[in-house]
């Protein structure tokens, strides 16, 4: 198919797309699939630069639906982890509340962060994506047009015709287009890790099971995922003050923080406290925010937010991520669309931002009350009925249509 190359509204646009995560990664790919030319600029060296975080479940009407879009189902399965979709609750004593294991047909599969990463990386050619680059902001460059501003002394970029922000929760593209900042949410966590757990520590392997494990007592919880390669990521939850963390923990010495938790959690059981023991010493605080649930901007021609950018939610919902991927998946499918039948892309663009705005609201909502129930005097009892809910929800036949 062969497009224009003018500079109007019915013409391919120049696209920029700053962040490669999952969200900024999805839309270059649904992009690059239509014929249209996209570059993904990157702050990281390159894709393995840093750990790229935990797992993700993707949910059927969010994620799995956009790798859909993207003509990526099919890869996405061969890196899935379907069998780690379990959940166990566990009281600080240690008994056993809730064990959900071997819903393998849960329709939430379990990938980890870096493989979904690299899957999305590699179904777009290289060279779309610049690493290094650390966007700063960016200014009008006329005729409707936008340059990028980047750090290190590096100016500014070509002019593109839309710039996408799927830069995340720290976007600095956000304020050319809303003036809300983010919100506390009161919880902070300190996320751990604890390596080859079959062999070294097969009774926290037991413990966690295949998919997450959680505990809470005494105003304090912990939360372990099992990973791919063996590995479990783990947090303790704490109800404090955003910089409670580094005031609390002596960040530097990972042996004093282990034993730092240690006290922390002195009231739960030492099959519990085992979690704390097995730790790789690796330990980063992550203090919870969020943006207002229904944020949204007045549409300024050129720019646009999609995922954390757009609509920070805290983690305990597991929306995150599947409303960035749908997020890519809508825009790339109204833009692409539009392209191809020399429509009005920018107007179109402008309509995917509102649909984005009301789709997001419920997950955005759900998010909130989950954050807002951890750590509650009645947290426990309000975390078994989610779990039984969820697996009434799983187990309900599917209707039957004539």
């Amino acid at each position: 198919m062969q497009f224009k190359t003018s500079m109007t509204s019915h013409s391919q646009p120049r696209i920029a797309i700053v962040g490669a995560g999952p969200g900024g990664l999805l839309l270059a790919r649904m992009l690059h699939r239509a014929g249209l030319t996209v570059t993904v600029f990157e702050r990281e060296a390159n894709a393995n630069a840093r750990p790229q975080g935990g797992t993700l479940d993707l949910h059927e009407r969010g994620g799995l639906l956009a790798l859909d879009e993207a003509g990526l189902l099919q890869a996405f399965a061969r890196i899935a982890r379907p069998e780690d979709q379990g959940n166990k609750l566990y009281n600080r004593y240690g008994d056993l509340l809730f064990d959900e294991q071997g819903a393998e047909d849960g329709g939430r599969p379990e990938v980890d962060r870096s493989a979904l990463r690299q899957l999305l990386l590699d179904s777009i050619p290289a060279e779309r994506v610049r690493w290094g680059q650390i966007v700063r902001g960016a200014e009008p460059a006329g005729d409707g047009c936008w340059r990028l501003l980047l750090g290190e002394g590096r100016g500014a970029s070509e002019p593109f015709d839309l710039i996408v922000g799927a830069d995340g929760a720290g976007s600095l593209l956000r304020p050319l287009l809303s003036t809300y900042p983010l919100q506390y949410s009161g919880l902070t966590l300190l996320e751990f890790g604890i390596d080859e757990v079959d062999d070294r520590h097969p009774d926290v392997a037991a413990l966690v099971g295949r998919g997450k494990m959680m505990v809470q007592g005494d105003g304090r919880a912990l939360i372990a995922q099992r990973n791919g390669n063996a590995h479990i990521r783990a947090y303790a939850v704490f109800r404090v003050p955003a910089d409670w963390a580094w005031r609390r923990f002596d960040l530097h010495n990972p042996e004093r923080v282990t034993a730092q938790l240690l006290e922390e959690f002195a009231g739960f059981a030492p099959s519990i406290q085992a979690l704390l023991r097995a730790s790789n010493g690796w330990y980063v605080p992550r203090p919870i925010h969020a943006l207002p649930v229904g944020h949204r901007w007045t549409h300024r021609p050129g720019l646009t937010l999609i995922g954390d950018a757009a609509h920070l939610m805290s983690p305990f919902g597991g929306e995150g991520v599947n409303a960035a991927l749908l997020d890519a998946a809508m825009l790339g499918r109204a833009v692409t669309q539009t392209v191809a039948a020399a429509g009005d892309w920018h107007a179109e663009v402008a309509r995917a931002e509102a649909a984005m705005f009301e789709r997001v609201i419920e997950a955005a909502a759900s998010s909130a009350d989950a954050a807002a129930e951890q750590l509650s005097h009645d947290g426990e009892t309000l975390a078994l009925e989610h779990l039984m809910q969820h697996q009434a929800e799983r187990l309900q036949p599917m209707p039957i249509h004539a």
